[in-house]
């Protein structure tokens, strides 16, 4: 009976787990990398053929995104999960397929002309369709027996439609032990589902800490304060864009406009229109719309007794195809657009910064966590300017954030969850947070809970029949860049920084005679003509 953490190790994303019990060979989550990648990720020990189970907590890519590659390697096992997981992961998985053909297509275009050899996507749509084949639909609260000495149940974790943690039973040598996987903690009070479900008892609890070192701090009037970004942009001639992730954020985000459409609460802007500007987002909101027995809060569940949808209204509309999506922004009347991907990393937002972080009339709305690395964490922390399809954009947009509205619980969340088990758990393995996170969130459980609790790194592997540790081999980090590397980048910062400056130069030169402004000018035409490559 052995636990070997392969993903999500000292990092937030890459959720992947593997349990080696009852004869069987088990994945908890296999996720994808998002972001910054601090570590080299230490491979499962067996092929992907010899897997015999997943159990899925959710569906967000960053926990099931590598599930077509296993399939690709070989696993013809069965996925079990919740029935909504189920539904999401039917379009996620095609669209996240979808993005890694077309992006090999789009590099081997480029490659071509530099005569480098032809790259592969990591996994094809047939791959992706081949997957889910395999998927096993679970209810909550239900108790499965997988096979002789695995059962599994799936809980309501309160991350997202369908998210769970997941308590599983393995029985060995007569033996038998409870693990439970957080999965990803949801946060009280969201719109739309219910709050996560607290588990009273297990031998070992695998947790995650993506807020383990923060709190969301008092919970905010999200009508209010999106009322007032909503107003003052409009009142401005400006466009509200904000990035979201397609599953979740962005029906949180339709169920707060609705009800600031139909109180009335923007002032002179009436019937303003709501973009969607996700294929995704779209496909996920038809699923929300149709998943409602048993997922749906209580606040949502009587809108639905009343005949009122809770994430649709008047004046929303969804883009579909390319050409759907440039029309937005041709025009001019002020809008919210909501569009994927949430960390601007990917998708149509990066089009739609594109014509809008330029215009100080403008906001940019960030409403979910930034991970290290991605351009939306590059914009929040302040950056003066971004490069976008190799153009440089200068950020003059307003650049704000929606205190408090996250899908994950904050650092109180997370210990409230772990201090319900009424039986201490044997030890806590701290998983999916940044790198000094989860080594703090894990002394916390130590020294509040009195709790053993350990953040191990990637291949590290426990018995669990004996509670101890077989290995913990060291980290290796990436790679980083060549010291040249480094040095060119740094030279370059200078000379963005000095472009920084010229920008200033110019808007305190405002209000000069026609004669120094023309001659300013013509100095500056002359050194573009000079440098001008």
């Amino acid at each position: 009976m052995k636990l070997f953490f392969s993903g999500a190790a000292h990092e937030v994303t890459g959720s992947k787990h593997y349990l080696e019990a009852a004869g069987k060979k088990i994945l908890i989550d296999c996720g994808m990398e998002q972001g910054k990648n601090l570590y080299e990720n230490q491979e499962i020990p067996v092929p992907a053929s010899d897997v015999d189970y997943v159990f899925l907590t959710h569906a967000h890519i960053d926990h099931s995104g590598m599930l077509p590659l296993l399939y690709n390697q070989g696993f013809k096992g069965s996925v079990y999960t919740t029935e909504a997981t189920q539904q999401l992961c039917q379009i996620m998985l095609l669209d996240s397929a979808h993005i890694q053909e077309f992006e090999a297509e789009w590099k081997n275009r480029k490659g071509k002309r530099a005569g480098i050899p032809p790259i592969v996507p990591i996994y094809t749509t047939e791959d992706a369709v081949g997957i889910l084949q395999y998927f096993v639909p679970c209810r909550y609260e239900e108790k499965i027996q997988v096979c002789e000495g695995i059962e599994i149940r799936f809980v309501d974790a309160g991350h997202l439609l369908g998210s769970a943690s997941i308590e599983v039973w393995v029985t060995e040598q007569g033996v038998t032990k409870k693990l439970v996987f957080s999965g990803d903690i949801g946060n009280t009070n969201q719109p739309i589902i219910k709050n996560p479900h607290y588990i009273k008892d297990a031998d070992y609890v695998i947790m995650e800490s993506t807020y383990g070192d923060r709190s969301h701090g008092p919970r905010p009037d999200y009508i209010k304060e999106l009322t007032a970004i909503i107003q003052r942009t409009f009142d401005r001639g400006g466009n509200v864009v904000i990035p979201s992730f397609a599953v979740g954020r962005t029906q949180e985000m339709l169920y707060f406009i609705r009800q600031i459409k139909a109180e009335g609460l923007v002032k002179n802007h009436d019937n303003f229109e709501v973009y969607v500007d996700s294929p995704l987002a779209v496909e996920a909101t038809n699923v929300f719309n149709r998943s409602v027995p048993g997922y749906y809060d209580d606040d949502a569940m009587a809108l639905i007794k009343q005949g009122i949808n809770p994430i649709s209204f008047p004046g929303l509309k969804t883009a579909v195809t390319s050409d759907d999506s440039i029309a937005i922004n041709v025009s001019t009347t002020p809008k919210v657009i909501i569009s994927a991907s949430g960390m601007c990393d990917a998708g149509r937002i990066r089009h739609h910064l594109k014509h809008n972080l330029w215009r100080p009339e403008c906001t940019i709305l960030f409403v979910g966590y930034q991970s290290v690395g991605t351009l939306g964490r590059n914009l929040v922390e302040g950056a003066m300017e971004v490069k976008l399809f190799g153009e440089t954009i200068e950020v003059q947009a307003e650049i704000t954030s929606l205190a408090g509205v996250s899908g994950h619980a904050d650092c109180e969340g997370l210990m409230k969850w772990i201090g319900a088990f009424e039986k201490k758990p044997k030890r806590v393995f701290v998983v999916h947070g940044e790198d000094t996170v989860t080594d703090v969130f894990a002394a916390r459980i130590k020294d509040e809970l009195g709790i053993d609790a350990v953040a191990p790194y990637t291949g590290a592997e426990y018995d669990l029949l004996t509670n101890e540790c077989l290995q913990a081999p060291e980290p290796v980090r990436v790679t980083p860049k060549k010291a040249m590397q480094r040095k060119a980048a740094t030279v370059f910062e200078r000379l963005l920084n000095a472009g920084r400056r010229l920008m200033l130069v110019i808007r305190h030169n405002e209000g000069g005679t026609n004669k120094d402004l023309t001659r300013f000018t013509n100095e500056i035409n002359n050194l573009c003509d000079k440098w001008d490559r």
